[in-house]
């Protein structure tokens, strides 16, 4: 059930409860608890906060707290999955719901009693109506009593007329209920649902709206789209208008705080951090664009370089460490040759914010940083562990947190490029008819860090692009990209991550790998765990991914 007043059927009701809050592993996820943690604070009211990676997490998670609450929250989790009959709740539990992971389970939109959804659904969402996916049984009416008491089956013509019925009104509910299924995609952010709760209560503070901002940043998954930003691609923002009041309100307060307003920032990875010909080379909009994995790439950049009149020295050290008229005319001068060079999209809309003499962070830094820091490969470190480190380092005045997550986050998008290279150079990304597919072969040094959903998937989107902008066959911008990687972080042996991304010439965001993999799974027997609430990624067994490939050509065909 949609609730309309977050503050009245939410806030209120849970207020003086004691809350059991389930957060998934997202940047956005992160940055709503934080905002409701905050809300919590400030009335006093209790409550426990579990991460959650997996379906298995949460039915763990809720086992071990249920008893203790009566009130459980779930951010970006929970919502496409039919709750009451994954969790079996005591009938006294109520669930309130915020995810932007979509579809919706039907099941949680039409439950009345338990379910209680605060997302609100876009324009272009539209739901299944009741009668057409939910009907009373009505074998009693098909039946008919015998000498003993006993049921058995009516043959007469009206019973008949019945069952024929049915059985198309079954074939009219299987067909919209997989129409409404078949794609997986995003919906608004939840921090943005989250703190325009937190403005309703008047209970807004600089520090929340800086989680919104970070949350409303080009994420690097390759599904993620929280307010309309996608790396290399056209960029568009949706309206904002309480964030505008809000800046009107407190413009002060910011100035004193150094968060600086919209303005146009470069779509280069972490350069304030970088060097400018590392950020460039490991950026995905750059690096595709400039085929910067070649030699001929290689030269066009530095002939870019030349042109704007930079020396390589100063490229190759680090931002802060460059001649300070060089960086104050830095984005005018890649302004100025973008058309010449195909960057026409360099530029995108961001937020930045800078404590003392620290370099400016900006929004994007905080994305990289923070999932690096979910997906680190410190074997120490559990996943509870890595999410504690990123709930701290969202606290502005803890940049030392965020600087770590940086330095992760330039490994990680260094394996990536490597592993990017690879594929291309040993003609690695294979047409399989209706999709292209690549594999991380086993033993690969890098392997550890793409044993993780987030770093996977950014992977999966820089081969796709880099293979498109190499390859000479105008269909490959028609055909999707699978790529498997062995699990390294996974007890089991033997099994592997699978991952799909839709095709570049594709503008919407919305996914069919989920139901095409639930579907190859099921047609084979393999054994393959749907446990993410990422539909597209999936664990399977070694010995069943040539037979779930077979599938997966079949079904696509």
């Amino acid at each position: 059930m949609f609730l309309s007043d977050l503050r009245e059927e939410f806030y209120d009701v849970i207020k003086g409860k004691r809350i059991l809050l389930l957060v998934h592993f997202d940047i956005d996820g992160i940055c709503a608890s934080k905002i409701l943690q905050a809300l919590f604070r400030t009335d006093h009211i209790l409550y426990t906060v579990v991460p959650i990676q997996t379906r298995t997490d949460l039915l763990n998670a809720f086992q071990q707290h249920a008893e203790q609450v009566k009130h459980v929250v779930l951010i970006n989790c929970g919502g496409c999955i039919d709750l009451v009959d994954f969790l079996q709740p005591p009938e006294d539990l109520t669930f309130f719901v915020a995810d932007n992971h979509r579809p919706l389970d039907i099941c949680n939109i039409y439950n009345g009693q338990q379910i209680r959804i605060l997302t609100k659904l876009g324009d272009d969402e539209e739901v299944p109506a009741f009668d057409d996916v939910f009907r009373e049984n009505e074998s009693e009416d098909e039946e008919e009593s015998d000498e003993d008491g006993g049921k058995r089956p009516r043959f007469d013509e009206e019973a008949l007329e019945k069952r024929r019925a049915r059985r198309q009104w079954e074939q009219q509910r299987h067909k919209i209920v997989f129409d409404y299924t078949q794609f997986s995609y995003y919906g608004s952010s939840t921090a943005a649902l989250l703190f325009d709760l937190a403005w309703k209560l008047s209970k807004d503070s600089n520090e929340l709206l800086c989680l919104y901002a970070e949350a409303h940043e080009p994420t690097l998954k390759c599904l993620y789209v929280f307010s309309g930003w996608r790396i290399g691609e056209s960029t568009r923002s949706e309206p904002l208008p309480k964030w505008i009041l809000y800046f009107q309100k407190s413009i002060n307060v910011f100035q004193r705080c150094n968060f600086s307003l919209i303005q146009n920032r470069l779509q280069l990875a972490l350069y304030r951090h970088w060097s400018l010909v590392e950020s460039m080379r490991h950026s995905l909009y750059s690096t595709t664009t400039l085929r910067l994995w070649t030699l001929k790439g290689e030269k066009r950049l530095y002939e870019l370089l030349a042109e704007m009149g930079l020396p390589l020295v100063q490229c190759r050290q680090k931002y802060c460490g460059m001649d300070i008229s060089l960086r104050n005319e830095l984005q005018s001068l890649l302004e100025s040759k973008a058309e010449k060079y195909g960057l026409d999209n360099l530029l995108f809309a961001s937020f930045s914010t800078s404590q003392g003499f620290r370099s400016k962070f900006s929004a994007m830094d905080y994305v990289y940083a923070t999932l690096a820091l979910l997906e680190t490969t410190d074997k120490e470190k559990t996943p509870t562990d890595a999410f504690l480190d990123v709930t701290d380092g969202l606290t502005i005045s803890k940049l030392v947190v965020m600087e770590k997550g940086l330095e992760c986050s330039k490994q990680q998008l260094e394996a990536i490029y490597r592993q990017m290279q690879t594929f291309l150079d040993m003609n690695q990304v294979i047409s399989a008819g209706p999709f292209l597919y690549a594999t991380v072969i086993e033993g690969t040094p890098d392997a550890r860090f793409f044993a993780a959903p987030h770093c996977l998937s950014l992977l999966a989107r820089f081969t796709l692009r880099a293979h498109v902008a190499v390859s000479r066959s105008k269909k490959s911008r028609s055909l999707p990209l699978i790529i498997t990687t062995p699990d390294v972080r996974s007890p089991e042996p033997n099994t592997c991550l699978v991952c799909g991304i839709p095709p570049t010439s594709e503008e919407s965001p919305r996914n069919f790998f989920g139901k095409a993999f639930e579907q190859a799974a099921n047609k084979t027997g393999s054994k393959a765990e749907l446990e993410f609430f990422d539909t597209n990624i999936i664990r399977l067994s070694v010995d069943d991914r040539s037979k779930f490939f077979d599938a997966l050509i079949s079904l696509l065909s």
